[in-house]
Order: C-alpha cells, then sequence, then structure tokens
C-alpha cells in the first residue's frame, strides 16, 4: 500500500485509479476537467487543485494524459508536478508519447532528483477495467525494480530499456495493431462481399494462425457494427504520427505504417476521431460499398 497521485482522469485513467485504491492505496487525483475529480471524489480518491498540489502531497506521482505536449505541461510546465515534487520522489508517466519527449521529462526530473519511468500502456479501456494492460517501461533499471509492484494492480510490466523505451516499445504495439486491425477489416469485408456469414470466418480462422488478441477483440465489433470508443481513432492518430516521427529520426521506412495513418486520417475528415479504432474498417466498407454488419 502506498501514497499514490494520479493526474489524468480519462477514459483510462478513471479505471486505473480504481484498481489502485482497490489495492489499498491512497489516491490524490487531478484532471483539468473538474467533473472528472468530482467523480472520483466520490468513489475514495482525494481531489486536488493542480498537478503540483498533487505532487507535493504524494512521493509517487503518475500521470495519464493524452499526448506528448499534454505530458511536458503536467510534468514540466506552470502548476506542474515538478513545481510540487521534491527530491527523492518518482515520477511515472504512463501515458503514450513521442520517445523524444519521455527522454526530455526525464532530464527535467533528474535536474531536481527526481526519479522518472516511462511506461505506457497497451489494451484500452478494457484493460484497464480489468487490470490486464500491458505496460512497458523506460527507465532505470534500479528503479523499474524498486517500484515494479505499484504496477500490478494495473496490469503486466515488462522493463524494455532506457528512457524512451517504454514508448518506443508502445509505438511498435501500435503499428501492429493498427495493421492488424486494418486486415481484418478487408479479411471480413471481403467474406461479406461473398456472401459469408463473418460470424462464421471468424469462428473458423480465430484459432488458427490468422487469431490474435487484435482479430478476437475488434471483429465482434465489427460484424456488430459497433464502434464505441475502448480506443479513441484520435489517439491512434497520434500514436502513428510519433511512429513515423521516431521512424524519420532513425531513418526507418515504415511504408504499412505510413499507409495506415492516412486511413485513419481519412477517418478523422469524416468526423469519427472519437470513433473505436475498429472503425478503420469503415474505410475498407466505404471503398467496397459492403458493411460487415447487418
Amino acid at each position: 500500500m502506498a501514497d499514490i497521485g494520479f493526474v489524468g482522469l480519462g477514459i483510462m485513467g478513471r479505471p486505473m485509479v480504481r484498481n489502485l485504491m482497490a489495492a489499498g492505496n491512497t489516491v490524490t487525483v487531478y484532471d483539468i476537467v473538474g467533473t472528472a475529480i468530482e467523480e472520483m471524489a466520490t468513489e475514495g480518491a482525494i481531489p486536488a487543485s493542480s498537478s503540483s498540489e498533487v505532487a507535493s502531497k504524494n512521493p509517487l506521482i503518475i500521470t495519464m494524459v493524452p499526448d506528448s505536449a499534454d505530458a511536458e505541461a503536467a510534468i514540466l510546465g506552470a502548476n506542474g508536478v515538478l513545481e510540487g515534487a521534491s527530491s527523492g520522489s518518482i515520477v511515472i508517466d504512463m501515458s503514450s508519447i513521442a520517445p523524444a519527449s519521455s527522454q526530455k521529462i526525464a532530464a527535467g526530473c533528474e535536474g531536481q532528483g527526481v526519479d522518472f519511468l516511462d511506461a505506457p500502456v497497451s489494451g484500452g479501456e478494457p484493460g484497464a477495467i480489468a487490470g490486464t494492460l500491458a505496460i512497458m517501461v523506460g527507465g532505470k533499471k534500479d528503479v523499474f525494480d524498486k517500484y515494479v509492484d505499484v504496477f500490478a494492480p494495473m496490469g503486466n510490466s515488462t522493463y524494455c530499456g532506457d528512457y524512451g523505451a517504454g514508448n518506443t516499445t508502445k509505438l511498435a504495439n501500435q503499428i501492429i495493431v493498427a495493421i492488424n486491425i486494418a486486415a481484418v477489416g478487408e479479411a471480413l469485408v471481403l467474406a461479406k462481399k461473398a456472401g459469408l456469414d463473418p460470424n462464421v470466418v471468424f469462428d473458423a480462422i480465430k484459432g488458427g494462425l490468422a487469431g490474435s488478441t487484435v482479430l478476437n477483440a475488434k471483429a465482434p465489433m465489427m460484424i456488430e457494427g459497433n464502434f464505441n470508443p475502448g480506443f479513441r481513432v484520435r489517439l491512434h492518430q497520434k500514436d502513428l504520427n510519433n511512429a513515423l516521427q521516431t521512424a524519420h529520426e532513425l531513418s526507418v521506412p515504415l511504408p504499412f505504417t505510413a499507409l495506415a495513418q492516412q486511413i485513419i486520417g481519412s477517418l478523422m475528415n469524416e468526423g469519427k476521431g472519437d470513433a473505436d479504432h475498429s472503425a478503420i474498417a469503415n474505410f475498407i466498407e466505404d471503398m467496397a460499398g459492403t458493411k460487415i454488419s447487418g
């Protein structure tokens, strides 16, 4: 059990806080949306008025915000975590951001004697609720070893390497997920237009080599036409932007990632940024003039 500060109470942050409290931790929370703070306070969290206040009251601070700029503002900015943190504190940023931003934040923390880990997650809202997130951690190994038990109520953690390694691993994850979703969408559109029942096709292939966590999670959503967000299109766009930016810096061509990003860009232009990323299938459906559902 520990006193934990938590900044960021979005679709992922709220269930993560619930799991930390269920494990016996005392959690102080802050979000730029006041109603989110109020909601968690009714469930037993301690409300705070800023990221700085969260850090001043807790030696262990977790941040879970949408993007690189948000993470840098929450930790390095005015009224941010480092304004309230003390030497010897630990900041664990569980946001999915650019590796270079993680390294920038790490340098800022080190300058104040504060430990830092970048620890993005995979598993979406269902994984956050169930406490089964895959947590990819970058930073100093001794710091990871010291705080590894903190992750247990939220999921399974893996040490990936130095600062930024967690987010580089997350980018690899997001590349595979996006391209896999696109492949599932193409396969089910083909099956439907050929006159087959997508449910039967799904049942037939899920136990073979094509089987995957993505297939099991996203094919039923496509078949039902249910694109309620577990992980939003706009967030996957952000992750692929970071992947392509990092690839450019490393001179690594990512042609299939670039194509997936163009598909997601089309969905954004259609106003589907808040749909689940399984809506990548909508792009294939539109081109084929066939809906998987119905």
